[in-house]
């Protein structure tokens, strides 16, 4: 059982809601903020890249930084931009991308949940960037940026949320500027509320989609609250991470691709040889894999299709049999070099909404030497890793569309 608990969400007013809502710290450089926030000065970026209202040499992670992201929140309060509700409620919250939407429950849900396991992770976190969240949250007494969670569909809870929002006025309803749509409901009515937290009573587990170090920053934050407070009971709000939780069936993965400088001293032939031995190549390849355990190669203006050969890879190992673990291990690695792709300065990760366009042309623009299309990953793949205890390997899931932060925010 996990606990999925509602708040008093601090939200900009109906009227400015499309202005403040911004994308996501963490999909965006520091210059992209800036400009945005030129035209923009409500841009919820304010807070979550406050150096946008800074020396562009600033040190991104110096005080002066994460103070000037709490004056910001507490100015967006002061003009009464954002306003607090009065009493604990649920949201729920649309996105519209093409043919696509997704409806998930805006909650806090339990650090202890995620210490116990009951929120289950995919990847490694890095200590430098969970330490950046954690000083963020606790410069702000704030959660700005939800984590993206999801669960195993429930049909009844499916019915109860499709029946709510049909029902129901949005209390905002916007296109952002990259064509997403956006629609966020309020759940006030507390037999509602009531069946919602029931409904999640029955749900075994929860998985990080995205949002690891946002989730691991959460459960510190908690833990430091929990060791400085002698009265600590456990139901105070620093003891909850906000969360945005959607049915597995809505989630929307996209191909996290590779780029390689170099073929590690290989001529095109002496590479294709050694790629031989473990992989079927086709030519004239379709530059989308249409299935897993397929590959698209870009070189030398040219697509080739890669299939590794049967045997080459664990089949049964959720971790080994993936699409991104069976490049690394059996190309990546021992071809080309590839020893760590977190460190490597030789690889790129491009991600898929990005399209197979962008490998060309970075292999037409001669950087780079040759680019993999990947296919997604799938759901059912990333919950049997997570409940198999073991991590993915880097960048192997791209998650379309990014939450807007700046909608509901969490104060503790």
């Amino acid at each position: 059982m996990v606990v999925v608990r509602a708040f008093n969400g601090l939200r900009p007013r109906k009227d400015v809601a499309d202005k403040v809502a911004s994308p996501p710290y963490d999909v965006l450089d520091s210059e992209e903020a800036r400009e945005l926030v030129k035209t923009n000065p409500m841009s919820f970026l304010r807070v979550v890249k406050p150096e946008v209202d800074l020396d562009p040499d600033v040190d991104l992670y110096g005080d002066e930084v994460y103070q000037k992201g709490a004056s910001n929140l507490q100015a967006l309060i002061d003009d009464g931009i954002m306003v607090q509700d009065k009493k604990p409620i649920y949201y729920f919250y649309k996105q519209v991308m093409g043919d696509h939407s997704q409806v998930g429950l805006v909650a806090t849900v339990a650090a202890t949940d995620y210490e116990n396991d009951l929120i289950k992770k995919h990847e490694f976190t890095k200590p430098d960037k969970e330490a950046d969240r954690v000083k963020h949250i606790l410069t702000q007494s704030a959660q700005c940026g939800p984590v993206f969670l999801t669960y195993p569909d429930d049909e009844g809870f499916n019915k109860l949320q499709e029946d709510f929002c049909a029902a129901n006025e949005p209390f905002a309803d916007f296109v952002s500027p990259d064509g997403i749509g956006h629609v966020f409901w309020t759940v006030e009515d507390k037999k509602l509320i009531t069946a919602i937290k029931k409904a999640f009573d029955k749900i075994p587990a929860l998985y990080v989609a995205d949002g690891h170090h946002r989730s691991a920053a959460g459960t510190i934050v908690a833990q430091t609250r929990r060791a400085e407070n002698k009265k600590h009971k456990g139901d105070e709000e620093y003891n909850f991470f906000l969360a945005v939780i959607f049915p597995k069936s809505n989630m929307k993965i996209l191909a996290y691709n590779r780029a390689v400088a170099d073929l590690n001293g290989l001529s095109k032939e002496e590479f294709f040889e050694k790629v031989g031995k473990d992989f079927l190549i086709a030519p004239d390849a379709d530059p989308v894999p249409t299935c897993n355990h397929f590959y698209s190669a870009y070189i030398d203006g040219e697509w080739f299709g890669l299939e590794p050969r049967y045997g080459t890879y664990p089949a049964d190992d959720p971790v080994k049999s993936l699409d991104a673990s069976i490049l690394q291990e059996n190309l990546l690695g021992p071809i080309l070099g590839i020893e760590d792709p977190r460190t490597s300065q030789r690889i790129k990760f491009i991600g898929g909404i990005r399209g197979t366009q962008e490998l060309e042309k970075l292999v037409n623009s001669g950087k780079f030497e040759i680019a993999f299309s990947m296919h997604p990953t799938s759901i059912e793949e990333l919950i049997n890793v997570a409940d198999s205890g073991n991590v993915m390997p880097p960048k192997s899931t791209w998650f379309e569309p990014k939450l807007r932060s700046g909608l509901v925010v969490h104060q503790i």
